[in-house]
């Protein structure tokens, strides 16, 4: 009883690891990374799918080995019975027979087909490889754009929160000059309202930021985003900053790093040899066979002495039969059967190439979308900077006049919205800018990494 105890709490805890560990750190963008890697499901599929291609690659060599099989065999025969051993009929007689084969075949030339198979698994099998690590890839562009969220939602979640810190503190200095006759009550109505329009726009935030949590759980296959914190790591934008680099200079070094794109090139590699060995249909085909066998009867009598007993050792030594053989077999006619191979196998061939330069304009397209992005989000970043520094300004300006009664609650509601906005705005466009340029990075080679 008590190992059966012991033993559910040490599932429970393996069960809750998980989640135990989300709880007891704060997770930087490259733990997230790694553990997404570590536990993806599509990434363990395709692991799994680079195994079979393993396989496949092995068996493939495996073929070049001749084959070899046995068989046995005990047989009863009735009545007019043919003894295998020495070919005489008995009659009226019950015969029992042992046959003993073990025999097999060795392809010596078939148009090259199991060379051209070796290496198109081998190529397969690279391909495969490289697959995993686009998914790789692509997975990880997707952590670290779910984890930018989240940053994103924290920096809203702060500013929205300041701005309904200072509507609440502006609320009680109202009630404090209507109590004293300085404001009508009408407001002081007015600001309350106020607040609680940005008690729920603060609520709205701390939603998002709720969701963009599971998002990202989700993604690292947690259990639950219950205790899981990321890092904020400190990020600081050059305002002065180019992007630097021609998108043909990027694309260049991306082409030549980018997995996707190697794949695809293997993939014409692999049709390429599907080509050869559908080709290799057309050639002669010859083999070795080879064979060995023997056999036991109890009609059989012994050659040199009928009368003495002919014994099982004795008859399996004495009918000992072995031999080899060689088979050229030609195709002449096989229902068109290999002509359509080969022009399929062309076809293959021709998709596949379609398919790399589809690869490799697809790629052009995202590194020069993502280097305009990259320049615009820059942009929008710096302009937003001002927008909000200068409404910042014109904020304190229009909470001065307020506070001494020359502006209604409107005016300076709206002064407020305006600034929260800007500021909005600018944590927007501070992690577009921070993404688009990690994105340029990836393509170049560079790890994703928040701190560089």
């Amino acid at each position: 009883m008590l190992k059966k105890i012991l033993l559910f709490i040490f599932t429970g805890l393996i069960a809750s690891q998980g989640l135990i560990f989300s709880q007891q750190k704060e997770w930087s963008l490259e733990d997230c990374i790694r553990y997404a890697i570590e536990n993806n499901i599509q990434i363990k599929q395709q692991i799994i799918q680079t195994e079979y291609q393993k396989n496949s690659l092995e068996l493939a060599k495996l073929k070049l080995l001749p084959t070899v099989n046995g068989s046995a065999s005990h047989n009863y025969s009735f009545g007019r019975a043919l003894d295998e051993t020495t070919y005489e009929f008995s009659n009226n007689k019950t015969v029992q027979s042992n046959n003993f084969y073990v025999g097999g075949s060795l392809n010596l030339f078939n148009g090259l087909q199991n060379y051209n198979t070796i290496q198109k698994n081998k190529y397969q099998l690279m391909a495969g490889e490289l697959d995993l690590q686009s998914i790789k890839d692509n997975i990880s562009l997707n952590i670290a754009l779910s984890y930018l969220q989240i940053l994103l939602n924290n920096e809203l979640v702060s500013a929205t929160g300041n701005q309904l810190q200072i509507t609440r503190q502006q609320i009680e200095k109202t009630k404090k000059m209507v109590d004293a006759g300085s404001l009508a009550k009408g407001n002081l109505l007015q600001i309350e309202a106020q607040a609680a329009s940005e008690e729920l726009q603060y609520i709205n935030v701390r939603n998002q930021l709720d969701i963009s949590y599971l998002n990202l759980t989700q993604m690292l296959e947690l259990q639950s985003p219950e205790g899981f914190k990321v890092v904020t790591p400190v990020i600081n934008i050059d305002t002065n900053t180019i992007i630097t680099g021609r998108i043909d200079e990027i694309y260049s070094m991306a082409q030549s790093l980018r997995p996707e794109i190697q794949s695809a090139e293997l993939s014409l590699t692999v049709s390429e040899y599907d080509q050869k060995i559908a080709e290799g249909g057309r050639m002669p085909r010859l083999s070795m066979n080879h064979s060995f066998s023997t056999g036991f009867s109890d009609y059989a009598s012994k050659p040199s002495n009928p009368l003495e007993p002919y014994t099982f050792s004795q008859q399996v030594s004495d009918n000992i039969n072995y031999g080899i053989g060689f088979s050229l077999n030609i195709p002449i006619l096989n229902g068109w059967q290999v002509n359509k191979n080969i022009s399929n196998s062309k076809l293959s061939v021709e998709n596949s190439r379609y398919s790399l330069e589809g690869t490799k304009k697809q790629l052009y397209k995202n590194i020069q979308q993502s280097f305009a992005d990259a320049v615009a989000a820059l942009k929008k970043y710096n302009a937003s900077i001002k927008a909000v520094t200068s409404t910042e300004e014109s904020f304190r300006y229009t909470e001065q006049k307020f506070n001494v009664g020359m502006i209604t609650p409107v005016d300076y509601n709206a002064a407020k919205t305006q600034l929260l906005s800007a500021q909005s705005d600018m944590s927007q466009a501070k992690y577009e800018y921070i993404f688009k340029t990690k994105v340029l990075d990836f393509y170049k080679g560079i790890p994703l990494n928040l701190n560089k």
